[in-house]
């Protein structure tokens, strides 16, 4: 079975009180749900992690190779600034899909760019939740091409 690691960046542990209006009303702890429902339809595994600590998603996506064969990836601001999370996913070699759930470029011009994007299979925001789930779709896919 394909196993699929599912990373949440700062400040997702407040989603359903922070912000709802961009962010939604769903909590991170309903977006895992949907997405462990979703991943067995696919028949895949998925586990997830949350830190608001730029160097423990460094260590989680050193810590997926040889054992993930994809990554989902919602690394908040840090998309916007971390060129630490950009070398580790490069270096790891790992499938890689970001996501988010407002849509980035609709919003304050610094969401504008993503250091993930160039070393990522692709981006989807702007869904919500629902992000997360056209996302796996996404990485689940381009892991059966």
């Amino acid at each position: 079975m394909l196993e699929v690691l599912v990373l949440h960046g700062p400040n997702l542990n407040l989603l359903g009180q922070r912000e709802p209006e961009v962010y939604g009303s769903l909590t991170l702890e309903g977006i895992n749900r949907l997405l462990d429902s979703e991943a067995r339809s696919l028949k895949v595994k998925v586990s997830s992690f949350q830190s608001n600590h730029e160097g423990a998603l460094v260590d989680a996506i050193h810590q997926a190779r040889g054992r993930y064969v994809g990554l989902l990836i919602n690394a908040g601001a840090y998309t916007h600034t971390s060129v630490a999370i950009r070398d580790a996913i490069a270096a790891v070699a790992i499938p890689t899909v970001e996501v988010h759930l407002s849509n980035i470029y609709r919003r304050e011009s610094f969401r504008h760019h993503s250091y993930i994007a160039p070393v990522a299979v692709g981006q989807i925001s702007g869904f919500g939740a629902e992000s997360y789930r056209l996302g796996l779709h996404a990485l689940v896919s381009a892991l059966g091409d």
